[in-house]
């Protein structure tokens, strides 16, 4: 999951945001792109257009968390607006204790930190503007 490029999209118009900087940070990022760009029923989208600030449990500063995707869909009960953030499912829950702590683990532990930090802000950044936010990983991804 470590590639990296830019996208070029079919349908620039539903890009919301600069269509000739389009930047995936892995092939699951892209893999979505493609979706939100071939898809009739994504109205509009953007990644990494905007930022959601958050204090962070490190260092206890605040900070810009930017989210993955900004999605318009259309639904039968009308339009919804996500916030989705890719992530392997692996970082989508706390480390479990190791027998020993070892620097793999600590920095686990500091991942998992700053995304819960991130993730809650988020929810409430969305709440405040009438959209949801959601996580992806490779199962929904299907990969």
């Amino acid at each position: 999951m470590a590639y990296r490029g830019r996208y070029i999209p079919t349908y620039p118009k539903k890009y919301k945001g600069d269509p000739s900087n389009i930047i995936y940070r892995s092939l699951w990022e892209r893999k979505f792109m493609v979706y939100c760009d071939r898809n009739d029923k994504i109205l509009e989208w953007g990644s990494e257009e905007f930022f959601v600030p958050y204090r962070s449990p490190l260092d206890g500063k605040m900070h810009r968390y930017f989210p993955d995707f900004y999605v318009k869909v259309k639904t039968p009960t009308g339009d919804k607006k996500w916030v989705v953030e890719v992530k392997p499912k692996a970082q989508c829950k706390p480390p479990k204790m190791p027998k020993r702590k070892t620097k793999k683990y600590l920095n686990e532990v500091r991942t998992w930190a700053i995304n819960d930090a991130k993730w809650k802000h988020a929810i409430e950044y969305c709440k405040d503007r009438n959209m949801e936010f959601i996580i992806l990983t490779e199962v929904e991804l299907m990969i």
